[in-house]
């Protein structure tokens, strides 16, 4: 973990000091190390110029740089206590000074303050020796003045506290000549100072003192072993003075590293070189290993480009003789990705509400990487299909925010996959998944599976007949979802729409108030609202259509013959004409619609029934044969109309038909003719004027045959059966409640020129639409005056035609008279 800090903490500081605007507030401490946990570094609030409880209330949080969290932060005090007992050494080894970098980070504004803390050394360290005992051969022809160098001893302690001296235990020929390098690490060298004589002492004995500044002073010794050897007078030569190599981080143990290679020219045992390495610190001895005989360096250890970016390495090369050379290794470690980088959540909102404005935030983290270089240098994203985006703010911190509208009925919660991607070869990910909850709000009203529906009762229902329902359903939940019917006020002809019908408030089903009558009303519509229970309440409508079927509760009613109780309906037949000759037209109407209108006539009883023949769907009556001289001059026909409704109902008719003698083929001509008028209604003018001469021929005659008919008028009481009606099939193209309801079961157009008498024959009519008289029988509610649309388009002809027909009205005995039906 010191090690882990340490590779870091050169950029950090060079960081501070070069851009003190990268932080948004600084704040320096120190504290010595080795302090007890609990203990308080400072207060900060003064620093952050912050109030008491201020702290608390922003969620301030302490964000360590290091990997283990040293400080804590008491956020209702502000207190910047000690979490953890600090080691100066473990934690920056000889970096100085060793500084802890944190951050103080606040919230609703987000803020950023720099914590600076300076672990001050105390002398907690003595001096330490490699090993125990230094081994020396000293040849016995050295000359004076010869520095021997010693290997230095480890003192993990800074500044005064470091080694400041070394002394020597007392003797005649050896000194200590102790120098400073540049980077303040002191060196000491053994120098002869007199002449050795290996024949008067062979062997030394010394103790190598090393005394540090601190107080109290600490000392560390090793004894120095001499052996004083023959004459070896040439010392070992590297080919390089020094040696520069380059090794990836994290290399296998026994990838080999350099080798190092020295000579020497002396003979026999003098020239045999052995390698060591020379002054090094024990890391060294615990991540390289040095072959002695042939000079190859090793990993030994796991090497950490996060832990040290360069190794230095002196090799001595001793030979035989005791004579040594020495060589510098300079091994730079390059970094490999392999650190992934890592997600740290700060702070997280959940459940989030549907209706957060844009920018709320949702989520605050950083991102950091062990590694340098674009290994170190990190893009964070999340899925790009999410209402929330990134945005990063500095110092590797990311806001998470909302980017467009919630809707809870949609997506009810969020799994947001955040993904931390570094920039090395191979590129490393790591992902951190949060969870977001939405809550509820009212945004949504009730809906309606349509806008508008329809819903059919039959008419004479009983009072609180159930007519059907009406469903809303609402997204939201729990109170906001909940849903009351009512009905929107309206009128129903003259009445209110409330007084027809009634909703349930909860189940939405819709009630009858009344009993409906079909010919009154066939259908009316009332709104219902849905409300749900949220505040504000939202609400909607849906338009209920509810039709009236029909019930045959309507006897067809006829349109002609009339039925008035007043004047029979007599009917005048020329006796000439033959077998199929259209006496007349029988028309009826239903006051009911659909196939409860479908009327059918039949001959219920006749003077001749032989002689008359009644069509059962158009109801044209026509002669089954010629008239002779013995049929009665005056024929009564009983006629029933019956309509299909279930049970069926029925209205009867009387017609009389006058047989009359004298009519001329001109005016016979003319009859058939007019047949055709109401196709080509120009050549109109044309039979008008050959039924003028027609009539001024024969007008006299009609005069006295009419006296002689009323006369003469008698009352057969004949019947017969006839046969039972067929209806035609069903056209596709005539729905069921088509326009025919109100016109009975006619179905085309139809012009007929029939005789009026009793009162009739100095008038002439031409209906151009269906006339229906007021009269004391029949449904007064009925509506009758319908004008079918090919009927309106014969309106403008049928004008002029009525103008030429007013010309000659006084001289016609017979009327012509057109219906139209459909």
């Amino acid at each position: 973990m010191g090690d882990s800090f340490r590779r870091k903490q050169g950029l950090y500081l060079f960081l501070f000091l070069c851009f003190p605007g990268a932080l948004c507030v600084s704040s320096h401490y120190s504290v010595p190390e080795e302090k007890k946990t609990g203990s308080s570094v400072a207060n900060v609030l003064q620093d952050l110029k912050l109030g008491k409880g201020e702290l608390s209330a922003r969620r301030a949080q302490l964000v360590s740089k290091s990997a283990k969290q040293y400080f804590h932060l008491d956020t209702h005090s502000g207190d910047l206590l000690i979490s953890e007992k600090i080691d100066r050494e473990a934690l920056c080894g000889q970096t100085d000074p060793c500084l802890l970098l944190s951050q103080i980070v606040l919230e609703n504004p987000l803020e950023l303050h720099s914590i600076v803390v300076k672990i001050e050394d105390v002398n907690d360290n003595v001096p330490k020796f490699s090993t125990k005992e230094f081994d020396l051969e000293i040849p016995e022809n050295v000359s004076p003045n010869t520095h021997f160098p010693l290997e230095s001893a480890q003192d993990e302690d800074l500044g005064r506290n470091n080694i400041q001296n070394y002394t020597l235990s007392p003797n005649e020929h050896f000194r200590l000549d102790v120098k400073s390098e540049e980077d303040g690490n002191k060196y000491v060298d053994l120098v002869l100072e007199k002449p050795l004589d290996r024949e008067k002492d062979s062997h030394f004995g010394l103790t190598l003192t090393a005394v540090d500044g601190g107080e109290p002073q600490r000392t560390g010794t090793v004894k120095i072993n001499i052996d004083v050897l023959d004459i070896n007078d040439n010392s070992p030569q590297f080919t390089h003075s020094e040696y520069k190599v380059k090794l990836k981080e994290n290399s296998p143990q026994g990838t080999l590293v350099s080798k190092v290679e020295a000579t020497d020219l002396d003979f026999g045992s003098n020239e045999q070189i052995t390698y060591s390495f020379h002054r090094m610190p024990k890391k060294i001895y615990n991540l390289f290993h040095l072959n002695e005989i042939t000079g190859e360096i090793t990993v030994l250890g796991q090497v950490d480009y996060e832990k040290e970016t360069s190794y230095g390495m002196s090799i001595r090369a001793t030979d035989g003789g005791g004579l040594s050379g020495h060589c510098k290794v300079l091994v730079e470690i390059e970094d490999v990705n392999d650190n992934v980088p890592e997600v740290s959540v700060i702070s997280i909102t959940s459940p989030l509400a549907e209706d957060s404005p844009l920018e709320t935030l949702v989520a605050l983290f950083s991102v950091t990487d062990r590694d340098s270089g674009d290994n170190g240098r990190t893009m964070c994203s999340v899925e790009t299909n999410l209402p929330f985006v990134l945005k990063p703010t500095m110092d590797n911190y990311y806001q998470l925010v909302v980017q467009s509208p919630l809707d809870r009925e949609k997506v009810s919660e969020y799994n947001i996959t955040i993904t931390a991607v570094d920039q090395g070869s191979p590129r490393l990910t790591s992902t951190r998944i949060i969870n977001v909850q939405i809550s509820d709000v009212n945004d949504n009203p009730p809906v309606f599976e349509k806008s508008s529906c329809e819903m059919q009762i039959r008419e004479n229902n009983i009072p609180g007949l159930l007519i059907g329902s009406v469903r809303a359903a609402d997204l939201d939940t729990e109170k906001n979802a909940k849903v009351t019917y009512s009905l929107l006020p309206g009128k129903v002809t003259d009445g209110l729409v409330a007084s027809y019908i009634s909703v349930n408030s909860e189940s939405g089903n819709l009630y009858a108030l009344r009993s409906l009558d079909y010919e009154q009303i066939k259908d009316f519509k009332v709104t219902v609202r849905a409300t749900d229970g949220g505040s504000p309440p939202l609400s909607s409508e849906v338009t209920v259509r509810v039709i009236i079927i029909d019930e045959n509760d309507n006897a067809p009613f006829f349109l002609y013959p009339l039925q008035n109780s007043t004047s029979p309906c007599n009917e005048l037949v020329p006796k000439s004409v033959e077998a199929g000759y259209l006496v007349t037209k029988v028309v009826a109407v239903d006051g009911d619609s659909g196939q409860n209108s479908w009327l059918s006539y039949e001959l219920l009883k006749a003077t001749d029934p032989g002689l008359f023949s009644l069509g059962a769907q158009n109801g044209e009556v026509r002669t089954r044969r010629a008239l002779s001289e013995r049929d009665t001059s005056k024929q009564r026909l009983l006629i029933v109309v019956r309509d299909n409704g279930l049970p069926p109902q029925s209205s009867t008719a009387m017609l009389h038909v006058l047989p009359v003698g004298g009519f001329s083929d001109p005016y016979m001509k003319a009859v058939e003719v007019s047949k055709e008028e109401h196709e080509e209604d120009g050549t109109l003018t044309f039979y008008l004027v050959i039924c003028l001469a027609a009539v001024s021929f024969v007008f006299l005659v009609c005069i006295v045959s009419f006296a002689a008919i009323k006369i003469c008028r008698r009352d057969p009481r004949e019947s017969f059966i006839a046969a039972p009606p067929h209806f035609p099939p069903a056209r596709p193209d005539i729905p069921e409640n088509g326009g025919d309801s109100q016109s009975g079961s006619l179905s085309r157009s139809y012009h007929y020129d029939v005789c009026l008498t009793g009162g009739s024959l100095s008038s002439e009519f031409r209906f151009l639409r269906p006339l229906i008289p007021v009269f004391s029988v029949g449904d007064p509610n009925l509506n009758l005056n319908q004008t079918t649309p090919s009927a309106s388009q014969d309106i403008p002809n049928l004008v002029e035609e009525k103008e030429s027909e007013k010309k000659v009205n006084n001289f016609l005995c017979c009327t012509p008279v057109s219906f139209f039906a459909w």
